[in-house]
């Protein structure tokens, strides 16, 4: 991240959420909008109800070329890359040799290539390790040129079909190249909030035009980084650098269900070993939603304990406005792990109390 305003890198939306009264701040090296005049509350229960504009061109987009590109890119994934069929995107892990997770990533197959997008702060790291691992005929493009703007809500997708139709064919996870407004760009279902919507891959230049186009839409409005990690928070998702890194495993991030069912019986992807492990015998702890019993949110890097023991930490936690109470994820032993299981949150020195719950916290909408 970088420290100053004048070292920080812009999206091409910059003059627009400048024009929109954005509050701009540093992330993953980038200016960005936090919120916008109306509040990250309203900004959040705008994407609950209705639809909103999200800039996430900060995240890398790639593309691998050539003949065995799937093969490839399973050298670095447990996710089954070879399994997805044209027009279908996934959610996938890279993994370190150690078991860590290096990155979290889609990947989308469109036919004579895969489309990736990758973290905003990892985008370099992952690229890196991409290309080392790439066999002769296969080429990582890096793609710099192309912004990404999330369109999400249960009004979204029916709004963008009144200028774009083809949109309403897409199910959940579906990709494709589809024309908004005499623009190219190509959108798949899928997003980041727990609702229904779109992520659209655009030119760069083309990029303000597009968002103008949306917004003009009744009722859509534009939404920034607070909202975003709000609406994933309530939605159980991760956050990279978070909730998951290269110290924690998919096993103990509860996110087994990337493992492809083809490659467990391969186990030869980068720390197979940790995770076979993990998977027979258990890991020492566990991804788990936090419910506290009060008003007072826990932020990351609270201690989580039972009785006298820390047994865990927060690793993601705020006020959850459409759950109008706080809500929280973190890692605690897996012996506590349990839906239901009370525990106290070390805040600021003195014990809340909470419990273990289910995530989602908000129930997932997506169009299935």
């Amino acid at each position: 991240m970088a420290d100053t305003n004048e070292s920080l890198l812009e999206t091409p939306l910059a003059s627009l959420h400048r024009e929109l009264g954005a509050r701009m701040v540093p992330f993953a090296g980038y200016a960005m909008p936090v919120q916008y005049p109306a509040g990250i509350m309203a900004e959040h229960l705008a994407t609950r109800a209705g639809a909103a504009l999200f800039d996430v061109s900060h995240m890398g987009q790639a593309e691998l070329h050539g003949e065995g590109a799937a093969e490839a890119l399973e050298r670095l994934t447990p996710a089954d890359v070879k399994i997805l069929k044209p027009g279908k995107q996934k959610y996938g892990l890279l993994t370190t040799e150690s078991g860590g997770i290096l990155d979290d990533f889609m990947v989308a197959n469109l036919g004579d290539r895969l489309f990736l997008v990758l973290n905003a702060s990892r985008k370099d790291v992952d690229s890196a390790a991409i290309e080392a691992a790439l066999p002769a005929g296969v080429t990582l493009k890096r793609m710099p040129d192309r912004a990404l703007l999330a369109f999400q809500g249960p009004q979204a997708v029916s709004l963008l079909a009144s200028i774009a139709p083809a949109v309403s064919a897409l199910t959940f996870m579906g990709v494709a190249p589809v024309e908004i407004g005499g623009i190219p760009t190509l959108v798949s279902r899928s997003g980041y909030t727990g609702e229904d919507g779109v992520e659209i891959s655009v030119a760069a230049e083309q990029a303000e035009a597009l968002a103008r186009k949306l917004l003009a839409l009744p009722g859509a409005v534009p939404a920034g980084l607070g909202a975003r990690d709000s609406l994933r928070l309530e939605a159980g998702l991760c956050l990279y650098g978070n909730d998951i890194d290269e110290t924690t495993s998919p096993v103990e991030a509860n996110l087994v269900w990337t493992i492809g069912k083809r490659r467990r019986t391969e186990w030869n992807f980068p720390g197979a070993e940790r995770v076979r492990e993990e998977l027979d015998n258990g890991p020492k702890r566990l991804r788990v939603g936090i419910l506290p019993d009060g008003r007072q949110p826990a932020r990351g890097h609270t201690p989580i304990q039972v009785g006298a023991d820390v047994v865990g930490e927060v690793t993601s936690g705020g006020f959850g406005p459409s759950l109008n109470g706080p809500c929280a994820m973190g890692y605690v032993a897996r012996e506590h792990a349990a839906d239901g299981t009370a525990l106290d949150l070390m805040v600021r020195g003195k014990a809340s109390p909470a419990r273990i719950a289910a995530t989602p916290f908000v129930p997932h909408r997506y169009a299935r």
